[in-house]
């Protein structure tokens, strides 16, 4: 089997059910699916739909993803979640770090300069916009030459030339890393440009 078969990730029979009141609320029902090494996937659906769960439970808490990090996988959010206390050069080269890479400080200044963001690399993020600080997120994730990358709705806190220039970077680094990309968005358009949509329905999965 060629890399382009590959199985990157699988579900099978994913569930999540909440407490609401005194009844118990089903976010997620039987979802299952696989993607495969190098695909473009988009998790499309209304709001409320399941998106961010399905997301979120592949994505694990934040000291599993620390973790993954370390292991190829990256996390891009609307939130940006960037630290606040380090400088982008410093937020791009924590995973790097995290996995004891020797040339971390070299890799990140290099993928920094390919976001077009050399020049802001000892700002912090307070003093960087919105789009800016996107991209310090993307530059974060790729520092690792991801196998797979997860994004969600990652142009819901920007404007709408900050977001074009942002999912450009995206899907230009994807092509160009080999990375298979998993992205939850609300944007038809968006979803469009991806080469597989997956929707969902009140935490079902209604076409793919």
């Amino acid at each position: 089997m060629n890399d382009s078969q590959q199985t990157i990730l699988s579900a099978r029979g994913i569930g999540k059910t909440v407490r609401s009141g005194d009844s118990d609320l089903a976010i997620l029902r039987e979802i299952d699916l696989s993607v495969t090494a190098g695909e473009a996937v988009a998790v499309a659906g209304a709001s409320g739909s399941g998106k961010s769960t399905l997301l979120a439970m592949f994505a694990l808490d934040e000291d599993a993803r620390a973790e993954l990090r370390g292991r190829s996988v990256g996390f891009v959010f609307q939130s940006f979640q960037l630290l606040p206390s380090l400088t982008a050069l410093e937020n791009v080269m924590l995973p790097l770090e995290l996995r004891r890479d020797p040339a971390a400080e070299g890799r990140a200044r290099e993928i920094l300069e390919r976001v077009g963001l050399k020049d802001r690399a000892w700002h912090y993020p307070k003093h960087l916009s919105g789009g800016e600080q996107q991209r310090v997120a993307l530059a974060r994730a790729f520092s690792v030459r991801p196998k797979l990358l997860f994004a969600d709705e990652p142009t819901g806190s920007l404007d709408a030339e900050a977001g074009k220039s942002v999912i450009d970077l995206v899907f230009e680094l994807n092509r160009s890393s080999g990375t298979t990309l998993v992205m939850v968005t609300h944007d038809e358009h968006l979803a469009q440009r991806c080469g597989r949509v997956i929707r969902l329905a009140a935490g079902r999965i209604a076409g793919a």
